[in-house]
């Protein structure tokens, strides 16, 4: 086995599901921690912040870290397109959204315009409403660049399998008739920057997570070795018809050596 030089690690489904948690995903976080290996929890959620997902990690879960070991699918977003828009291009957008991805494109120095965006962002909003998709299909429909933040169809909670963010996309694509441009997982952005930010070469680090669709084809877009747990979404059965296989595979990550690799 490689010596990993660091580790992308996903959350929902792999560190905890919802409210559930996961002592195993602690204690491996924890032996990361321990060996100071750098790591950075790459989540598809766009809803909250690096320090809300700091503060859920600490008080919900007892994991203990930093702002800089989280990269969101809402920061990805904010850069994306703020790449995309440059120096002179419009910066305006119409979100189906929560607070996590407006303020990340605030950061950003995007501004909200209901009928004629730029850009038409959807991500996972728990509050969405009838209105908020006909206002993005019809700015769409206009004119407006559709981007998604990621193709997620369901996402672990303690309840079961809830509707993702690839879910609502899905519904305003239909009724578009538009493909969007995605940027979270299983695009390989959300990689590519967090290890531009460790200053980690791609064939030096470990992507770890529990979705086949999104974590694992991620790390292999991304030319980034994988490790998926069967704690979330995908099951042996579903990884076994895949073409690319997962570069290891683990019942839970009490089953990962930081040293030597899958372990009975």
């Amino acid at each position: 086995m490689k010596n990993y030089q660091a580790y992308l690690i996903d959350l929902d489904g792999t560190v905890y599901a919802g409210s559930k948690q996961y002592p195993k995903a602690k204690a491996f976080v924890e032996r990361i921690q321990a060996a100071h290996i750098p790591f950075k929890f790459v989540t598809n959620n766009t809803t909250k912040l690096p320090v809300d997902v700091v503060a859920n990690l600490a008080d919900n879960h007892d994991i203990h870290v930093s702002p800089e070991n989280v990269y969101t699918a809402g920061l990805a977003t904010a850069d994306f397109l703020d790449q995309r828009a440059g120096k002179t291009g419009k910066r305006t957008v119409y979100v189906v959204g929560e607070i996590g991805l407006n303020q990340a494109l605030a950061a950003k120095g995007f501004t909200i315009d209901e009928e004629h965006p730029e850009y038409v962002v959807v991500g996972l909003d728990s509050d969405v409403t009838y209105e908020k998709f006909a206002k993005a299909i019809l700015a769409i429909r206009s004119g407006s660049t559709f981007i998604g933040t990621n193709s997620d169809s369901n996402i672990p909670k303690a309840r079961g399998l809830m509707p993702g963010a690839g879910a609502l996309v899905d519904l305003v694509r239909y009724a578009t008739q538009t493909e969007p441009i995605f940027v979270g997982k299983p695009e390989p952005i959300l990689l590519q920057n967090s290890l531009a930010l460790m200053g980690i070469a791609p064939d030096q680090a470990l992507m770890v997570g529990d979705n086949y669709q999104t974590d694992i084809l991620a790390g292999i877009h991304a030319g980034v070795d994988t490790l998926l747990t069967y704690t979330g979404v995908s099951t042996p059965d579903q990884v076994a018809q895949q073409a690319i296989q997962p570069t290891y595979t683990v019942p839970d990550l009490a089953h990962w050596d930081l040293e030597v690799g899958p372990i009975d």
